[in-house]
This record gives C-alpha cells, structure tokens and sequence, in this order.
C-alpha cells in the first residue's frame, strides 16, 4: 500500500546523489546519520584488513576477452572492507553520506561501512529480513523485507512507509531485489526464497506466483509485470532505461539473464529474448555500467565464485574471482568507479575504470 499523502521532497538527480551532492536539510542529515533506524551499534574489529596480492596487477581479476582491458585498473586490487555476516545481499550505496549499507539476511540486520573511517556498524535492526536496497529518484532507501512479506520506504526523518505488501487480496512472497526505473517507478522481484524456511525469514505458503512487480510513482498501484519465470531474482535496467535485465533463478538446465524492451514510459515490456545461459554458474545479483555491460554476481563453486562482466551483446568479458559466492554488487565512491560485492560473509571492492549507471 501507497502513503498517498506523503509529499515527496525536492527531486534531486542520481548523480548529485552519488556525487555528494544531495539535499541539506536536517531531516535528510539525520537520514544520511541512520537517525530513526534501530540504535547503530558499532561492532569492534568488523572492519578487517585484506590480504592483497602479492603483485599487480591483481590475478584475481580474470581477462576473458581483449575487450575487458580498458575495465580494468593495473594497480587496483581486491579489497575486503568488511566480514563477519552469514549471508551479505543488496549492497546500496549513499554518496551524499559517503556510505555503503547492506543487507545480513540471516541476522536479520541491515549493515553500514564508511568510506572516510572504514567503520562498520548495523544501520538497522531487527530489519525484518531485509534483502534487496536501492534508492529511489528522491535518493530515499526502498528495502524487499522477507518477514513481513513487503517493499518499505525509508523517509529522511527514519520512519518507514509500506510500498507494497500484497497483490489481489493475497500477500507478497518475499520480496527480493529491487531497481527504480527512469520514470521513478519501482520494481522488485517476488520469489518465495524467503518463506521457504526459518532461515532468511519464516516458513509460509505461497499465494502468489514468482512475479516481477512494477509500483507507479504517481498512483502507487502495484502491478504484475512478468509471470512466467521461475525464481525471478536480480534486476537491472540498461543505461537508458530502455531495456529490463531479469535472473531466472530456476531456468533449466541453467540459470538465464533475460532481457526485455521497455515502451510506453516503462510501463510495459515486450519482446523477451535469453540475453545469457550461465552454463552451470549460479547467477544471482547485478548491475550495469554506463557503457551497458553486465556486472553480474556469480559463483557457485570454487574457480566460479565472484563476479562475471558480460558486454551488452552477451559476451564474457572478464571475471573477478573472489574467495565466497557473491550474491549482488553496486557501484559506488566519489565517481561511481568502485566496485562493490556482497559476498556471503564479506563485503570486497574493487576500483574499476568505468562507472555504474546513475543510482545503480
């Protein structure tokens, strides 16, 4: 459900939200601070150094393809900013406040490092099982909450207004990862992975099929837009907004990227066509660059595990090789030229010569 008399506040651009650049007032301050959220607990010794290569440039980041050359930064290297979580998703980054926040599933917890200290704290908890985080066009945090089966805004003064909970009288599955649309539409995925145990949420029964759902920005209605997936994951546009990227987390024998045509506004798609066969990986989260390449989190298995770079025309350009699976990544830092990958317990980075789609 939709708060229809909430005003939203001065529009603000993605890049002066990943630039810094944000509104001023107190209310968003006191966001960008984590005020209204549960109390910020500081956990000692969460923020722990990374091993790095023993040379550059880095090993761990793969060519695949002479095309992946001009990505890649000689002297960067896989960094580990942080660890210590059971199961790290939906990495989001705050460039007005110099933060990365983060979902722990497991323990029920949403997590937050800071780029000037490299402090790690929890931001929010209990967080109902917060999975997927993006930010909408008013740089406000959307979360998919697998406990109370919903999408949820953060408003700059902390308090949380409900999206969505439900579709045709019955309730959402478990939301799972979410991207805001050029329009300023949201849209999730809803597959049942977060009611399927006690783990990542509570055991329930599903009411509803794996969805893809987009919510209006003007009326706040939520609808169905795909219906036909099995275990609908990570979503991502293309750097004009005029194609839809789905994970079909269930697809067999292997795991699928689709994609879509976006028309109408964004209101509608068409023309499905498999954008990528995983071939035996396990696709999970992912985001694009501004030059529309596919940063795809990847595993399972060891010489797998990390984050597969794909071209627009689906070919393999390179993979960086981690030590964990990574769920999903988000581009970040002062010029949105750093990588950042939620990776089963940690969180790694890595700068990259190329920058993430604004908002991304």
């Amino acid at each position: 459900m939709h708060d229809a008399d909430l005003r939203p506040p001065r529009a603000v651009s993605q890049e002066m939200l990943c630039a810094g650049h944000g509104p001023a007032d107190p209310a968003r301050r006191r966001l960008l601070a984590g005020a209204g959220a549960a109390a910020v607990a500081a956990l000692p010794g969460a923020a722990l150094a990374w091993q790095p290569a023993p040379a550059y440039p880095d090993p761990s980041v793969q060519v695949l393809d002479p095309a992946f050359e001009p990505y890649r930064l000689f002297n960067a290297g896989v960094e580990r900013i942080a660890t210590g979580m059971r199961w790290a998703e939906g990495p989001v980054w705050f460039g007005d406040g110099r933060f990365l926040l983060w979902s722990d599933i497991p323990n029920d917890r949403i997590m937050k490092w800071e780029e000037e200290t490299g402090a790690v704290s929890e931001f929010r908890k209990p967080s109902n099982y917060a999975n997927g985080n993006t930010r909408d066009r008013q740089g406000r945090l959307v979360t998919c909450e697998h406990l109370t089966r919903r999408v949820t805004r953060t408003e700059y003064d902390g308090s949380i207004t409900v999206l969505m909970d439900s579709y045709q009288g019955k309730p959402l599955n478990s939301p799972n990862d979410v991207v805001c649309g050029a329009d300023g539409s949201i849209w999730f995925s809803d597959p049942p992975f977060g009611i399927g145990g006690n783990y990542e949420g509570r055991k329930a029964a599903a009411e509803l099929p794996h969805t893809v759902y987009r919510i209006d920005s003007a009326s706040g209605k939520g609808e169905a837009m795909i219906t036909d997936l099995k275990g609908v994951n990570g979503l991502c546009f293309s750097p004009d907004g005029s194609m839809l990227y789905v994970i079909e987390g269930r697809a067999t024998p292997n795991r699928l990227i689709h994609v879509y045509d976006v028309a109408d506004g964004g209101a509608r798609l068409s023309n499905r066509r498999v954008f990528l066969d995983a071939q035996g990986g396990t696709i999970d989260g992912m985001r694009c660059d501004v030059d529309g390449n596919l940063w795809c989190g990847w595993g399972m298995g060891e010489g797998k595990d990390g984050v597969m770079v794909v071209s627009p025309q689906g070919k393999r350009l390179g993979h960086i090789h981690l030590p964990e699976r990574c769920a999903n990544v988000c581009f970040g830092g002062s010029q949105r030229n750093r990588l950042f990958m939620a990776s089963s317990h940690s969180i790694y980075a890595l700068y990259v010569n190329t920058q993430g789609v604004p908002g991304g």
